[in-house]
Protein backbone atom coordinates (compact mmCIF):
# COMPACT_ATOMS: atom_id res chain seq x y z
CA UNK A 1 0.00 0.00 0.00
CA UNK A 2 1.05 3.58 -0.65
CA UNK A 3 0.66 6.68 1.47
CA UNK A 4 -0.73 9.35 -0.84
CA UNK A 5 -0.15 13.12 -0.56
CA UNK A 6 -3.19 14.94 0.86
CA UNK A 7 -4.25 18.15 -0.88
CA UNK A 8 -4.48 21.19 1.38
CA UNK A 9 -7.09 23.95 0.96
CA UNK A 10 -7.39 26.18 -0.97
CA UNK A 11 -6.24 23.68 -3.64
CA UNK A 12 -8.80 24.13 -6.46
CA UNK A 13 -9.07 20.34 -7.00
CA UNK A 14 -10.89 20.14 -3.65
CA UNK A 15 -13.78 22.13 -5.16
CA UNK A 16 -14.38 19.81 -8.16
CA UNK A 17 -17.29 17.37 -8.12
CA UNK A 18 -16.09 13.74 -8.23
CA UNK A 19 -17.21 11.28 -10.90
CA UNK A 20 -19.16 8.09 -10.26
CA UNK A 21 -17.22 4.81 -10.21
CA UNK A 22 -18.51 2.23 -12.72
CA UNK A 23 -17.53 -0.68 -10.48
CA UNK A 24 -15.05 -1.52 -7.77
CA UNK A 25 -12.31 -3.02 -9.91
CA UNK A 26 -8.64 -3.64 -9.08
CA UNK A 27 -7.72 0.02 -9.63
CA UNK A 28 -10.52 1.29 -7.37
CA UNK A 29 -9.71 -1.31 -4.71
CA UNK A 30 -6.05 -0.20 -4.72
CA UNK A 31 -7.17 3.42 -4.38
CA UNK A 32 -9.38 2.43 -1.42
CA UNK A 33 -6.54 0.53 0.27
CA UNK A 34 -4.07 3.38 -0.31
CA UNK A 35 -6.63 5.83 1.08
CA UNK A 36 -7.08 3.72 4.25
CA UNK A 37 -3.29 3.62 4.70
CA UNK A 38 -3.06 7.39 4.09
CA UNK A 39 -5.95 8.15 6.48
CA UNK A 40 -4.46 6.01 9.27
CA UNK A 41 -0.96 7.46 8.82
CA UNK A 42 -2.42 10.98 9.13
CA UNK A 43 -4.45 10.00 12.23
CA UNK A 44 -7.69 10.76 10.40
CA UNK A 45 -11.08 9.06 10.66
CA UNK A 46 -12.20 9.73 7.09
CA UNK A 47 -10.79 10.51 3.68
CA UNK A 48 -12.35 11.21 0.30
CA UNK A 49 -10.66 10.45 -3.02
CA UNK A 50 -10.61 14.13 -4.11
CA UNK A 51 -8.42 14.86 -1.07
CA UNK A 52 -5.70 12.71 -2.62
CA UNK A 53 -6.24 14.11 -6.12
CA UNK A 54 -8.49 11.31 -7.45
CA UNK A 55 -11.78 12.75 -8.70
CA UNK A 56 -13.73 9.56 -8.01
CA UNK A 57 -16.74 9.02 -5.75
CA UNK A 58 -14.80 6.99 -3.20
CA UNK A 59 -14.51 7.51 0.55
CA UNK A 60 -13.03 5.58 3.44
CA UNK A 61 -13.92 5.97 7.11
CA UNK A 62 -12.70 4.35 10.31
CA UNK A 63 -14.08 5.64 13.58
CA UNK A 64 -12.86 2.68 15.68
CA UNK A 65 -11.03 3.75 18.85
CA UNK A 66 -7.25 4.06 18.39
CA UNK A 67 -6.57 1.31 20.96
CA UNK A 68 -8.76 -1.19 19.08
CA UNK A 69 -8.27 -3.06 15.82
CA UNK A 70 -8.90 -0.84 12.78
CA UNK A 71 -12.29 -1.37 11.10
CA UNK A 72 -12.21 0.74 7.94
CA UNK A 73 -15.28 1.02 5.74
CA UNK A 74 -14.58 1.49 2.04
CA UNK A 75 -17.38 3.11 0.02
CA UNK A 76 -17.78 3.78 -3.69
CA UNK A 77 -20.63 5.98 -4.92
CA UNK A 78 -22.00 6.64 -1.42
CA UNK A 79 -25.36 8.35 -1.30
CA UNK A 80 -27.41 9.48 1.66
CA UNK A 81 -30.86 7.93 1.28
CA UNK A 82 -32.35 9.04 4.62
CA UNK A 83 -31.63 11.69 7.23
CA UNK A 84 -33.06 12.08 10.71
CA UNK A 85 -35.18 15.12 11.47
CA UNK A 86 -32.99 15.81 14.48
CA UNK A 87 -29.78 17.79 13.88
CA UNK A 88 -26.64 17.84 15.97
CA UNK A 89 -23.86 20.41 16.37
CA UNK A 90 -20.39 18.82 16.43
CA UNK A 91 -16.84 20.04 16.05
CA UNK A 92 -15.25 19.01 12.76
CA UNK A 93 -11.75 19.09 11.40
CA UNK A 94 -10.30 17.92 8.10
CA UNK A 95 -7.02 16.49 6.85
CA UNK A 96 -7.19 19.03 4.00
CA UNK A 97 -7.55 21.89 6.49
CA UNK A 98 -4.93 20.98 9.11
CA UNK A 99 -5.35 22.34 12.63
CA UNK A 100 -8.63 24.07 11.73
CA UNK A 101 -11.86 23.20 13.55
CA UNK A 102 -15.42 24.49 13.70
CA UNK A 103 -18.80 23.39 14.97
CA UNK A 104 -21.05 22.26 12.11
CA UNK A 105 -24.77 21.47 12.27
CA UNK A 106 -25.71 18.25 10.47
CA UNK A 107 -28.47 15.63 10.62
CA UNK A 108 -27.86 13.46 13.69
CA UNK A 109 -28.33 10.13 11.86
CA UNK A 110 -28.16 9.08 8.20
CA UNK A 111 -28.64 5.97 6.09
CA UNK A 112 -26.11 5.54 3.30
CA UNK A 113 -26.20 3.26 0.27
CA UNK A 114 -22.85 2.45 -1.32
CA UNK A 115 -20.82 -0.13 -3.21
CA UNK A 116 -18.31 -1.86 -0.91
CA UNK A 117 -14.79 -3.09 -1.63
CA UNK A 118 -16.19 -6.41 -2.88
CA UNK A 119 -18.41 -4.59 -5.41
CA UNK A 120 -21.57 -5.36 -3.37
CA UNK A 121 -24.33 -2.80 -2.78
CA UNK A 122 -24.68 -2.15 0.96
CA UNK A 123 -26.57 0.14 3.29
CA UNK A 124 -25.43 1.40 6.65
CA UNK A 125 -27.24 3.33 9.36
CA UNK A 126 -24.77 5.84 10.76
CA UNK A 127 -25.09 7.70 14.04
CA UNK A 128 -22.77 9.70 16.24
CA UNK A 129 -19.27 10.33 14.95
CA UNK A 130 -19.78 7.86 12.06
CA UNK A 131 -22.75 9.92 10.83
CA UNK A 132 -20.72 13.14 10.94
CA UNK A 133 -17.72 11.52 9.26
CA UNK A 134 -19.73 9.97 6.41
CA UNK A 135 -21.58 13.25 5.73
CA UNK A 136 -18.30 15.20 5.82
CA UNK A 137 -16.62 12.82 3.35
CA UNK A 138 -19.62 12.74 0.99
CA UNK A 139 -19.48 16.55 0.99
CA UNK A 140 -15.92 16.28 -0.38
CA UNK A 141 -17.30 14.32 -3.35
CA UNK A 142 -19.48 17.35 -4.15
CA UNK A 143 -16.57 19.79 -3.82
CA UNK A 144 -17.82 21.03 -0.44
CA UNK A 145 -15.54 21.61 2.56
CA UNK A 146 -16.77 21.94 6.14
CA UNK A 147 -15.71 25.61 6.09
CA UNK A 148 -18.31 26.19 3.35
CA UNK A 149 -20.93 25.94 6.12
CA UNK A 150 -19.35 28.85 7.99
CA UNK A 151 -19.80 32.57 7.48
CA UNK A 152 -17.78 34.07 4.63
CA UNK A 153 -15.64 36.00 7.14
CA UNK A 154 -14.79 32.91 9.23
CA UNK A 155 -14.10 30.83 6.09
CA UNK A 156 -11.74 33.50 4.68
CA UNK A 157 -9.88 33.70 7.98
CA UNK A 158 -9.28 29.93 7.99
CA UNK A 159 -8.20 29.84 4.34
CA UNK A 160 -5.80 32.77 4.90
CA UNK A 161 -4.34 30.98 7.91
CA UNK A 162 -3.78 27.83 5.79
CA UNK A 163 -2.15 29.84 2.99
CA UNK A 164 0.18 31.45 5.52
CA UNK A 165 1.06 28.02 6.99
CA UNK A 166 1.83 26.68 3.48
CA UNK A 167 3.95 29.71 2.65
CA UNK A 168 5.94 29.26 5.88
CA UNK A 169 6.33 25.53 5.26
CA UNK A 170 7.59 26.27 1.74
CA UNK A 171 10.10 28.80 3.08
CA UNK A 172 11.42 26.20 5.56
CA UNK A 173 12.15 23.54 2.91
Amino acid sequence: MTILPILIAPDPKLKIKAKKVDKVDEETLKLMDDMVETMHSANGIGLAAPQVGALKRVIVVDVSPRDEKARPIRMANPEIIWVSEEDELREEGCLSLPEQYAEILRPKNVRVRYVDHENEIREIDAEGILSVCVQHEIDHLEGTLFVDYLSALRRKMIIRKLQKMQKLAGANT
